[in-house]
C-alpha cells in the first residue's frame, strides 16, 4: 500500500495543472491516483447543463460502513491574470527562500489546492499509523465547478449520492478561513446571497427641455434611496447585519446636454439567518413600489444563509485546532459564498483551511509552516473524530 503523505510534492502536481474554471487539466487525475494508491474507491461524475461547459467532479470513499467523514475542496481555480505580473509563472508551484520562510508561489496555492493538499498527506499519515477506520469511512468531494457558475459540481455529486442513498456523516470544507493566522478561525455558516438589476425607463430629450421628456436616473435615485436609507437589521446570534451595497449605476450617458433613456443599477445583499431570499426580494419590491414609477427588477440568488449550529463537529474541530496552534478559533459566518451552501442540506459542515490573504492574487502563495500545520491539523482531528466513540 502506497500513502501520500507529503502536502508539499501534492500540492505541487496539482499547482501544475492549470486547472482555471471549468477545465480539470489534470488536477483530478493526480487525487485520483493518490487516493486510489490509499485503498480508495474513486469515481469520476461528469456533469453538464444547456448553456453550460461539462465539468467533471472526483468521489472517493474508503470503506462502507456507516456514513463518511467527508472532505470537500475544488481544484478549479481562477485565471492567474498577466503571468507577466507574476514574479513566478503562475502554474509552475516554485518554492522561494523568503525571511520568514520558504513558501510556493502559484494559482490556487491557498484557494484551494493547498487544502486539497493537506487533507490527502493527513488521510495517508492517518491510515499509514491506524489503517482504515473501524466500522466508518472516509470520503472525498472534488469539484471543477465552485469558482465558476457552480451548476455541475458539488451540488450535482451530493444529488447523485442521494439518489443511490448514499449519505454523509460530516463534512470539511477547506476554503481559506483564517484572516491572518492559522487557526484563527473556522466557519460555521455563511450569509445568503443575492444580485439585482433595477431598470428605469425614461423618454429622451434636451436637458434644456424637460417639460418634452422624462428623466429616469430621478426616480431611480430615489429607489436606490429607499433601498440604502436604512439597514434591514441589526445582525443576529452567530451573524453580521445584512448588508446591502450598491455595485453599479449605469446610465451611459455620453454628454452632458441630453436626458437619457433608461438608467439602471446593480446591487448585491449579504443577508443573515433572519431573512430567506423571498422575504428579501419582497422588502426590496416594497421599497421600490414606494416612488410610484414604472420599474423592472431582475435577481439571481446564489445562495440561501446557513448556520451548523456549535456542537459535535465544530467543538471537535476547534479542539484540534486549539492543540495544534494554542488559538481558539472564532466561530464566523463572515465572507461570501462557499460549496458548504449546498452541503449543508445533507449533513452538518464547517470550514477551515489556510489564511485568506493571499486568495485570487499575483503571487498567491503559502509558507510550507503553514501548510504543515493545517495537515497536521486535520490530521489530530482525524484521530479524534474516529475515537469519540
Amino acid at each position: 500500500m502506497a500513502y501520500a503523505i507529503d502536502p508539499v510534492q501534492i500540492l505541487q502536481d496539482l499547482i501544475r495543472c492549470p486547472s482555471v474554471t471549468p477545465v480539470d487539466e489534470g488536477a483530478l487525475a493526480v487525487l485520483e491516483a493518490a487516493l486510489a494508491s490509499m485503498g480508495f474507491a474513486c469515481e469520476r461524475m461528469a456533469f453538464s447543463t444547456p448553456g453550460t461547459p461539462d465539468v467533471d467532479n472526483l468521489y472517493a470513499r474508503l470503506g462502507s460502513d456507516g456514513a463518511p467523514l467527508c472532505f470537500a475542496g475544488h481544484t478549479d481555480v481562477v485565471p492567474p491574470g498577466n503571468p507577466d505580473d507574476w514574479s513566478h509563472p503562475p502554474f509552475a508551484a516554485d518554492i522561494v527562500e523568503t525571511e520568514a520562510g520558504a513558501v510556493m508561489i502559484g494559482r490556487g496555492a491557498v484557494d484551494m489546492k493547498g487544502a486539497i493538499a493537506a487533507f490527502v498527506a493527513a488521510v495517508g499519515r492517518y491510515l499509514k499509523e491506524n489503517g482504515p477506520p473501524v466500522k466508518s469511512s472516509i470520503a472525498f468531494i472534488i469539484t471543477g465547478d465552485e469558482e465558476g457558475p457552480a451548476h455541475n459540481g458539488t451540488k450535482r455529486v451530493l444529488a447523485q449520492l442521494a439518489e443511490r442513498n448514499e449519505t454523509l456523516g460530516a463534512c470539511i470544507v477547506g476554503e481559506p478561513t483564517n484572516p491572518n493566522t492559522l487557526g484563527e478561525m473556522l466557519k460555521i455558516g455563511r450569509r445568503g446571497s443575492l444580485s439585482g438589476i433595477l431598470r428605469v425607463e425614461g423618454v429622451q430629450g434636451h436637458v434644456a427641455y424637460p417639460a418634452q421628456a422624462r428623466n429616469p436616473v430621478h426616480p431611480l435615485v430615489r429607489m436606490l434611496h429607499k433601498i440604502t436609507a436604512e439597514p434591514l437589521d441589526e445582525g443576529s446570534e452567530h451573524f453580521q447585519p445584512t448588508s446591502l451595497q450598491l455595485t453599479s449605476v449605469d446610465v451611459g450617458n455620453p454628454t452632458h446636454n441630453l436626458i437619457p433613456a433608461a438608467a439602471a443599477a446593480h446591487f448585491n445583499v449579504r443577508f443573515n439567518d433572519l431573512h430567506a431570499s423571498d422575504d428579501i426580494i419582497a422588502w426590496v419590491r416594497e421599497r421600490l413600489n414606494q416612488v410610484d414609477y414604472p420599474y423592472h427588477l431582475e435577481i439571481m440568488v446564489s445562495g440561501e444563509s446557513f448556520l451548523t449550529p456549535p456542537g459535535e463537529l465544530s467543538d471537535l474541530l476547534s479542539a484540534t485546532v486549539k492543540a495544534e496552534t494554542n488559538r481558539d478559533p472564532e466561530l464566523s459566518t463572515t465572507g461570501g459564498t462557499s460549496d458548504a451552501r449546498f452541503i449543508k442540506d445533507y449533513c452538518p459542515v464547517v470550514e477551515f483551511g489556510l489564511i485568506s490573504d493571499w486568495s485570487h492574487k499575483v503571487d498567491e502563495q503559502v509558507h510550507l509552516e503553514e501548510l504543515e500545520g493545517l495537515t497536521r491539523i486535520y490530521r489530530r482531528f482525524l484521530e479524534s473524530w474516529f475515537a469519540r466513540a
